[in-house]
C-alpha cells in the first residue's frame, strides 16, 4: 500500500508481535528495519526486551527502540513482569505463548481505552493458543469488543489494495449462517462497511453485494433469501445515500471487483469473501477490526508456524496492515485536532 507515508500527521501507532511462537516477532522486526515505517508514526511497542531481542535475531535485523520517550524512536512499554515463561516453545500451540499474546493485546487496548494510541497493529496469532490461555470468544474481536467496551455492530473486515470486504456473518458454522442472515443485520454490516471505507478517503464507496444462494437465488427457485431480506436490506442502505448495489452471485461478483467496479463487498459469511480475497493475494491480505473505538489491524495469515526460523517470511501482508493503521490513525488523530 504505501499510502501511509504521504500524511502530514503522525499517528501514535501501537504494535504488538503476536504469538512468541509465531512468524510474527520477526515480521515486526523486518517491519521496524525500513526507515521510512519508522518515520511514519510515533510508535509504541507493547513486548518486553527479551522478546525484541529475540526477534531482532531471527529476523536478521536487530530492533531499535527506547525505553524513555524519544523522537523517531520506537518505544517500549515494558510488559515483562507479564511473561509467564522465559523460554517460549517455539511452532506450537501453547498455553505460555497465548497468555503472552493476550497480555500484550490487553495492555495495548487499555491504553486506546485512554486515548494513547491511534491505531493498533498487531502481527498472527493463534487461537488455539489463545483458548488454551482462557479466552472464551471465537475470535479475538469479539474479546476486543468486551474489553473495549464495544456498542455499536461491529465485523471483521479483509482488505487487499483497492477492494475490501465485510462479512454479516463470521466465525459460526455454515449451519448457523441462516439464522445470522436478517436485514437488520446485513444493513447494519453494510453502513460499517461504507463508513470505514470513508475513513480511508473514499469520498462515496461503491458497495456490492453478494447473494446467498447459486444464481442469486434464481428468482426464488433456490432460496428467498435474496428477495426477502438481502434485497430490502440494500434498499435501506440505498435510502440512507449509501452507494451500493445487488445482490450479486458471489461466484462472479469479484470479477466485477478485480475490474475495478466496486471499493468493497459485503459477504454473507467467512469463506464467501475469504476464498477470493486470498486466491486474489494471500501475501499482501489485511484484516481490521471494525467497529470498534480504535483501528485495528492485522495481517490475514496466521502465525505460519513452518517457515519460523527461516527468514523467508513475507512482509507484504504486516506491512499493508501498517501502513493502513498509520493511514487511517492520521485521518482521525487529524479530525480530532480540528
Amino acid at each position: 500500500m504505501n499510502t501511509a507515508h504521504a500524511t502530514e500527521v503522525r499517528p501514535r501507532v501501537a504494535i504488538t508481535l503476536g504469538d512468541p511462537a509465531g512468524v510474527g516477532p520477526e515480521l515486526i522486526a523486518k517491519l521496524l528495519s525500513r526507515p521510512e515505517n519508522v518515520a511514519s508514526a510515533d510508535i509504541l511497542l507493547i513486548s518486553d526486551e527479551t522478546e525484541l531481542r529475540d526477534a531482532g535475531r531471527d529476523a536478521g535485523c536487530p530492533i531499535e527502540y527506547v525505553t524513555e520517550p524519544t523522537p523517531g524512536k520506537p518505544l517500549l512499554y515494558d510488559n515483562s513482569a507479564a511473561r509467564p515463561v522465559e523460554v517460549f516453545e517455539r511452532r506450537a500451540a501453547t498455553e505460555a505463548g497465548g497468555q503472552w499474546a493476550l497480555s500484550n493485546l490487553r495492555h495495548v487496548l487499555e491504553l486506546a481505552k485512554k486515548g494513547d494510541v491511534d491505531a493498533i497493529v498487531f502481527a498472527p496469532l493463534n487461537k488455539s493458543s489463545l483458548h488454551l490461555a482462557g479466552m472464551r470468544e471465537n475470535d479475538e474481536l469479539r474479546w476486543f469488543e468486551i474489553i473495549l467496551g464495544a456498542e455499536d455492530y461491529t465485523s471483521e473486515l479483509n482488505v487487499l489494495p483497492g477492494l475490501w470486504t465485510a462479512r454479516v456473518t463470521s466465525h459460526v458454522s455454515l449451519a448457523e449462517v441462516d439464522a445470522g442472515i436478517t436485514r437488520e443485520n446485513i444493513a447494519a454490516a453494510g453502513r460499517l462497511l461504507d463508513k470505514v471505507l470513508r475513513e480511508t478517503g473514499i469520498s462515496a464507496p461503491r458497495i456490492g453485494v453478494c447473494a446467498l444462494n447459486p444464481h442469486a437465488g434464481e428468482n426464488g427457485k433456490f432460496g428467498r433469501h435474496e428477495l426477502d431480506i438481502i434485497a430490502p436490506a440494500i434498499g435501506d442502505m440505498a435510502e440512507e445515500g449509501i452507494h451500493i448495489k445487488g445482490p450479486f452471485p458471489s461466484d462472479t461478483i469479484f470479477l466485477r471487483a478485480k475490474a475495478g467496479e466496486f471499493d468493497g463487498i459485503l459477504t454473507m459469511y467467512h469463506d464467501q469473501g475469504q476464498i477470493a480475497m486470498k486466491l486474489m493475494g494471500f501475501d499482501g491480505g489485511v484484516t481490521v477490526a471494525g467497529g470498534l473505538s480504535v483501528p485495528i489491524c492485522t495481517p490475514a495469515h496466521g502465525t505460519a508456524f513452518e517457515v519460523v526460523g527461516k527468514g523467508i517470511a513475507n512482509t507484504g501482508s504486516i506491512q499493508n496492515a501498517y501502513d493502513l493503521a498509520v493511514k487511517i490513525g492520521a485521518r482521525r488523530r487529524a479530525a480530532a485536532s480540528l
